[in-house]
C-alpha cells in the first residue's frame, strides 16, 4: 500500500494553451509541487536540505496524459515514493480531477489515489552534493533518510 499526499490547486488561465487546456509542460511544473510537498509532509524542507549540501536532480521523467484539465478546474496533484535506495528515489504522481484533499486530507494510503485521473507519470532522482557527485542520503543526512523512509512506510515522521 502506497502513501500519498494530495494536493489540490486550481488551474490558472495562464496554464492553458489556445486549445483551453492546460499546456503539458505544466503537469510536470505540478509533479515537483507535489515531490515538494510530499517531502514536506516528511518534516524536511527542500530550502533546508538544500542548505545541507544537498540536491535531487531529475534523473528520468515519463508522463501519460489521459484527459485534459481546464480553465478554472481543481485538480489534485496526488504524490508517492514509490522507490527509495540511500542514492536514488523515484516518485509517482498522478493528476486527479476535482479537490480530493478536503475530502480525504493531505494524506491517502491506497494502491492508486481516488478519483479519476487525468495524467499518470514518475521521476527518478539521485541524491547529489553541491559538487554534483551522488552521496549516500543515509550517511550524509541520516535524519533526513530516515523521516523519508517512515513516510514511505505509511507512518508520520515524529520531528
Amino acid at each position: 500500500m502506497k502513501t500519498w499526499h494530495l494536493h489540490t490547486l486550481r488551474v490558472r488561465y495562464q496554464e492553458t494553451d489556445q486549445m483551453k487546456v492546460v499546456y503539458h509542460a505544466n503537469y510536470l511544473n505540478w509533479f515537483e509541487i507535489g515531490r515538494t510537498e510530499w517531502v514536506r509532509q516528511a518534516g524536511i524542507s527542500y530550502r533546508e536540505m538544500e542548505q545541507k549540501g544537498l540536491l535531487l536532480p531529475v534523473t528520468h521523467m515519463e508522463a501519460a496524459f489521459l484527459q485534459p484539465a481546464q480553465y478554472d478546474d481543481w485538480v489534485t496533484v496526488c504524490t508517492c515514493m514509490t522507490d527509495m535506495t540511500p542514492l536514488r528515489v523515484r516518485f509517482e504522481s498522478v493528476i486527479v480531477a476535482g479537490d480530493l484533499a478536503s475530502v480525504h486530507g493531505t494524506l491517502y494510503r491506497g494502491d492508486d489515489p481516488p478519483g479519476e485521473s487525468l495524467v499518470r507519470g514518475a521521476t527518478r532522482h539521485v541524491w547529489v552534493n553541491a559538487a554534483w557527485k551522488p552521496v549516500r542520503l543515509d550517511r550524509e543526512l541520516p535524519e533526513f533518510y530516515s523521516k523519508l523512509q517512515a513516510l514511505v512506510q505509511g507512518e508520520q515522521p515524529s520531528d
